[in-house]
């Protein structure tokens, strides 16, 4: 299926998926090595047959529709409040909250 790989065509077995949750530490009953043993295999033999294709004149994209991005004016929407928050506030020294000491 890849270019000389034989590994795509061989499905996992359990005891590779078994080694696999291992690795990523990922703890899976016996019950579900078999169907998740399946389900890997079907994504390396995707995987597989994407590798396989020829993309030598495919130009790579950011995006697969090309479209322009639509963007908001750049206008102020709210209002400065910061001297109205401020005058709530317990302390504040040349417009920052002074906050008590919490490290030694």
């Amino acid at each position: 299926m890849c270019f000389d790989c034989e590994f795509c065509a061989v499905p996992l077995t359990p005891e590779d998926v078994q080694k696999l949750c291992t690795l990523a530490r990922l703890e899976i009953g016996p019950e579900e090595i078999g169907d998740l043993s399946a389900k890997l295999s079907d994504i390396v033999r995707l995987a597989g047959e994407l590798q396989a294709q020829d993309t030598a004149g495919v130009a790579p994209m950011a995006h697969p529709l090309d479209r322009p991005q639509r963007l908001r004016p750049d206008t102020v929407t709210e209002t400065d409040t910061r001297e109205l928050f401020q005058q709530n506030a317990p302390l504040v020294e040349q417009g920052l909250y002074l906050v008590p000491k919490v490290i030694e």
